[in-house]
């Protein structure tokens, strides 16, 4: 029987498991935390959005310049199929207005529980505490609570994650060891990242509350989506779906009346105005509430004079931002190996029969589906020519 390893146990690395337990193999996971899936528990706790039930064009166009190689992989484990998967592990799940799919239970922890249970009775083994170090010789090296220990699978699937979020596993470590080993990286940034943005004391009362029913724009990428206050400056689905921008260095632009034009919202304006405050005037014509006025004063004092040009600001408001915060807190992070470093298999081109899946990959996508159904799909690939690598290898 030959044997696997695969080297994290997230959601790309579980499912080059499954896929190579499906097919015959010993399995061994080895995962340096205590337990295993902490980001995709961590992911769970706001809904775990497990894939975008649209159409596939659109779909795959959210992946940039990724969606060529990405391309096959993400067609033969599609939005359907990855429902389809959740259902056979006992896990309704219903898709939203936005066409965001959702287990049921809206949380991480009975799905991965099912898929767990489902890997034992495959026979597939877990080392937690197991920390890889690299190679000694061929074998691979980890740093265990029992000491330092090795083992020779006859195929290797890495999974280890991205850069983000370290205390959950995703430390980017592994990048110095592949480096060593000639394989060709892109450097990490953060993806799905708060913007930072250094707030007056005005601001304060207002911190903690989303801004919703707005869009948000940074050069090329556009978002409808709310984002909340925060303390550090603006966090949510909105703003981390425009995150690359602002990394890119274009400017960020929030529309707060997306369903309006500048001149309906020029007409609203021209409404008897009386005593009444600008603050007030905004709140009575347009609806706008005090953290959204707020924001415009903190972004645009003083305001223009004339009614239209008060309109194109509330449609192009510009946010002052110090960039995104620290990559360990976004969401994913861009970078890792390269593509051109591998086959169509996913497998290293320096280090034949070790397979690479997951964030570990040089892609992002934005939140909304995209990022965890990509690396079920990168994990179910990497299996799968995994499985084909060694059975050609006899």
């Amino acid at each position: 029987m030959k044997h696997a390893v695969v080297i994290g146990a997230g959601p790309a690395g579980l499912m080059a498991a499954e896929v190579m337990a499906q097919a015959g193999m010993r399995v061994t996971i080895c995962e340096g935390k205590p337990s295993v899936g902490r980001k995709f528990l961590m992911a769970g706790k706001s809904g775990l959005n497990l894939t975008k039930d649209e159409p596939f064009v659109p779909f795959m166009e959210s992946f940039a310049e990724a969606r060529s190689p990405l391309t096959p992989m993400i067609e033969s484990f599609n939005a359907e199929a990855v429902q389809d998967w959740a259902r056979g592990l006992q896990q309704e799940v219903f898709t939203g207005s936005t066409g965001r799919v959702f287990p049921k239970a809206m949380k991480a922890s009975p799905l991965l529980r099912a898929w767990m249970g489902r890997l034992g009775d495959l026979g597939v083994n877990v080392n937690t505490r197991w920390l890889w170090q690299g190679w000694n010789g061929t074998a691979l090296a980890y740093e265990t609570p029992a000491g330092e220990q090795t083992l020779t699978p006859d195929v290797t699937v890495l999974a280890m994650g991205g850069a983000s979020w370290s205390r959950l596993g995703a430390t980017g470590k592994w990048a110095d060891v592949l480096a060593q080993k000639g394989v060709a990286l892109a450097p990490f940034a953060g993806s799905n990242a708060g913007v930072q943005v250094p707030w007056s004391d005005h601001m304060t009362k207002h911190l903690g509350t989303p801004l919703k029913g707005v869009a948000w724009q940074a050069g090329p990428y556009h978002s409808r989506g709310e984002a909340t206050l925060s303390a550090q400056g603006l966090e949510g689905g909105g703003i981390y779906s425009v995150s690359r921008g602002v990394r890119e260095g274009h400017d960020l632009f929030l529309d707060l009346l997306p369903d309006m034009t500048v001149p309906e919202v020029t007409t609203k304006l021209q409404a008897p105005r009386g005593k009444a405050s600008l603050s007030n005037h905004l709140r009575k014509t347009l609806r706008l509430t005090p953290a959204q006025i707020a924001l415009v004063q903190e972004m645009a004092r003083p305001l223009p004079d004339r009614l239209r040009a008060t309109a194109r600001l509330l449609k192009a408001l510009p946010i002052k931002n110090a960039g995104l915060r620290p990559m360990d807190e976004a969401i994913s992070t861009a970078g890792g190996i390269k593509f051109a470093a591998m086959d169509a298999g996913l497998m290293l081109r320096d280090l034949p029969g070790v397979f690479a899946a997951g964030e570990m990959l040089d892609w992002e996508a934005p939140t909304g589906g995209y990022l965890i159904s990509a690396c079920l799909a990168t994990g179910r690939w990497a299996g799968q020519h995994a499985v084909e690598w060694a059975a050609s290898a006899e």
